[in-house]
C-alpha cells in the first residue's frame, strides 16, 4: 500500500456539489457517492474535516438584488451549511463512522458548538469532524470558513472538490479550449483572477502556507489517491 503523504486534511465541498440531478435540495445519492470517498480516506488512517456550502439551499448575495438585507441573507445562508453538513453526517453514521458536526452558530439540540481543541481531539480519535456554518459572521465566504479551519486545525492542506479537473484559465464546462493548469503559486492566483477560492481565502492560505489542491471529486477514488501523493487536479502553493 502506498503511503500516506497527508494524515490531516480540509475538505471543502461546495452545496451546489450535493444537487446532482435535482434542481434544488439535496441529491442522497450523491451524498452517498461523497460519503463513500470520505470513506475510503478515514480508513487509510486520515484525519479528516469538512466545510461544506449552502448553495443548493439558499445563496444570500443574489437575494441581495431583489431586497434582501446581507446580513439576514448571510446569515440563512449559514444555516443551508448546517442542513448539509447533517445530511452528510447522517450518511457516515448510518456506515458506523463517528462523526461531529460543529456549528459557528450556537445550537446545541442540532451540533455541537464550534471549539476547536474539541475538533482536534475528535480528530485524533479518527473521528469525522464537519464545521457547519461558515465563520459565524455575515460577509465570508465558507471558502474562507474552510481556510480558517485548516489553519485552527493544522492540517496539512485544502482539498477543494469540484465537478472539473483542477483550476482552468476560463470555465472548461463552457470553452473547450480552456488552458489547464497543473501547479500554481497563490500570487499567480490573485494576479490571474481565476477565482479558485474568494481572495481572503487565498491570501490566509499564502499567510500560512497552506497548500490548496482542486480536483474532481466526481471521479472515483481522486480523494483517496491525492492523501497517497499522486498528481491529480491543480495544486497551489
Amino acid at each position: 500500500m502506498k503511503k500516506l503523504k497527508y494524515h490531516r486534511i480540509l475538505l471543502k465541498l461546495s452545496g451546489e456539489s450535493l444537487l446532482g440531478k435535482e434542481r434544488s435540495g439535496i441529491d442522497y445519492s450523491i451524498v452517498d457517492y461523497i460519503s463513500n470517498e470520505i470513506i475510503k480516506v478515514v480508513n487509510l488512517g486520515v484525519e479528516i474535516g469538512i466545510v461544506i456550502g449552502g448553495g443548493n439551499i439558499y445563496r444570500g448575495l443574489p437575494a441581495v438584488k431583489y431586497g434582501m438585507n446581507r446580513f439576514t441573507g448571510d446569515q440563512m445562508g449559514m444555516l443551508a451549511t448546517v442542513i448539509n453538513s447533517l445530511a452528510l453526517q447522517n450518511a457516515l453514521e448510518t456506515k458506523g463512522y463517528y462523526t461531529r458536526v460543529q456549528s459557528a452558530i450556537r445550537m446545541e439540540e442540532v451540533a455541537e458548538p464550534l471549539l476547536i481543541r474539541r475538533a482536534i481531539r475528535h480528530l485524533e480519535k479518527k473521528r469525522i469532524v464537519i464545521f457547519a456554518a461558515g465563520t459565524g459572521e455575515p460577509y465570508f465566504t465558507t471558502d474562507t470558513a474552510a481556510a480558517l479551519r485548516a489553519v485552527e486545525i493544522n492540517a496539512d492542506l485544502i482539498l477543494k472538490g469540484t465537478r472539473v479537473d483542477g483550476i482552468y484559465d476560463s470555465d472548461p464546462e463552457k470553452n473547450k479550449g480552456a488552458k489547464f493548469y497543473n501547479r500554481l503559486t497563490y500570487n499567480e492566483v490573485i494576479k490571474k483572477n481565476l477565482r479558485v477560492m474568494d481572495l481572503t481565502a487565498i491570501t490566509l492560505c499564502k499567510e500560512n502556507n497552506l497548500p490548496i489542491v482542486v480536483f474532481n471529486m466526481n471521479i472515483e477514488n481522486n480523494l483517496k489517491k491525492i492523501v497517497q501523493g499522486y498528481k491529480i487536479g491543480t495544486i497551489v502553493q
